[in-house]
């Protein structure tokens, strides 16, 4: 346990995150901007898909609703419950892919912050780091499924938030959405500097047409659906 709490890396706001654990960012951020304007309270039910430090999640129950948080990896589920424990916040933080632990549920508010940078690989990675950012060769892995899955997962009148990369196709998703049953339109953008991922992999994003030499920063796009 001590080597443990050593390893922890102290954030802004008090959260601590263990090694490679995704570290809130301007995508976070713009995401929590979006979540500020729903009406969350007691009796509402909450979904993360993805749920890194907890950040969100944990912003969500501060505000009362009841929050369930889903991430594919184990640092990330342990990250959340502690910082859940620091804050005294109930946080359901749940480990596993999000469609097999929920089956069954209904939730009024599901938002996400999934991995979509574009890869080489098409194959998602199973371990480390990148799985919190990398999402197939277009960056819409996990983008389409959540799409896919949103109808299931929304209660009547409920809604979807989902940030990600212009690169992957903002009107891509409004499309799978509106086809699912789920009128959505874009209600933030952002332009973030390009960070290291992104950097280290110019030459390839630029031959797969979805980077030009000249660009330096990143459009950022926050997609709110809701179910008739």
């Amino acid at each position: 346990m001590p080597s443990t709490a050593l390893s922890l890396a102290m954030l802004p706001g008090g959260l601590v995150a263990l090694p490679g654990v995704y570290q809130p960012q301007s995508d976070t951020w713009l995401l929590a901007a979006a979540l500020a304007h729903e009406d969350l309270g007691p009796r509402t039910e909450v979904l993360e898909i993805g749920t890194g430090t907890g950040a969100l999640a944990l912003h969500a129950a501060t505000r009362g609703a009841r929050v369930t948080a889903v991430d594919v990896s184990w640092p990330a589920v342990a990250t959340a419950r502690l910082n859940a424990w620091m804050r005294r916040l109930p946080l359901r933080v749940l480990h596993g892919d999000f469609q097999a632990r929920t089956t069954g549920r209904r939730f009024d508010v599901v938002f996400s912050n999934p991995p979509y940078v574009p890869a080489p690989d098409h194959r998602l990675p199973s371990h480390g780091p990148q799985r919190a950012w990398d999402a197939g060769l277009d960056g819409r892995a996990v983008i389409d499924r959540i799409c896919a899955d949103a109808p299931s997962l929304l209660r009547p009148s409920g809604i979807l938030l989902m940030v990600h990369s212009g690169m992957c196709g903002a009107d891509e998703t409004l499309d799978r959405l509106a086809g699912a049953g789920l009128p959505a339109e874009i209600t933030a953008t952002a332009s973030v500097p390009w960070g290291p991922v992104l950097r280290s992999r110019r030459s390839w994003l630029e031959q797969q047409g979805l980077a030009t030499g000249a660009e330096e920063c990143e459009e950022l796009v926050v997609i709110r659906a809701q179910r008739p």
